[in-house]
């Protein structure tokens, strides 16, 4: 059982958040915390100069906005926004917050990831704590 756990959410066709988050609910301690995490990508500097100035704010209250209805019922459970690139966000996030347990919904592998490697397959290798990876 895990005391602190991590799940990171993509708005990619086929994640299921909702399975990820009962995986989650089943494998932590009573009384146990779960993080629902969103990375916001980095955009390349010149997307960022035809934006407004709090692009990024506005970003991360719509995402809070549609991550919200995840938690309903859920207790000991925070939702958080960062920026970053993906995996690495993640990792960063995991190790500075001290989680247990990471539960990452993946695909199944294709052609692109034996080159590039998806974020699931990233967590999962340099991790430093537990991952589940729902299918």
């Amino acid at each position: 059982m895990y005391n602190n756990v991590l799940v990171p959410v993509a708005f990619e066709a086929g994640r299921d958040a909702h399975e990820a988050l009962e995986i989650a609910q089943a494998i932590r301690e009573n009384g146990g915390k779960i993080t629902v995490l969103h990375v916001l990508e980095h955009l390349p500097d010149y997307a960022r100069e035809v934006l407004p100035e709090n692009h990024i704010e506005d970003a991360r209250e719509i995402v809070t906005k549609k991550l919200e209805p995840l938690s309903d019922g859920i207790e000991n459970i925070e939702i958080v926004v960062i920026e970053g690139h993906s995996a690495r966000a993640i990792l960063d996030y995991a190790q500075k917050h001290t989680k247990d347990c990471i539960v990452i919904t993946g695909h199944r592998p294709g052609m692109q990831d034996l080159f590039l490697g998806s974020t699931a397959s990233r967590v999962v290798r340099h991790a430093q704590c537990a991952v589940h990876v729902v299918r």
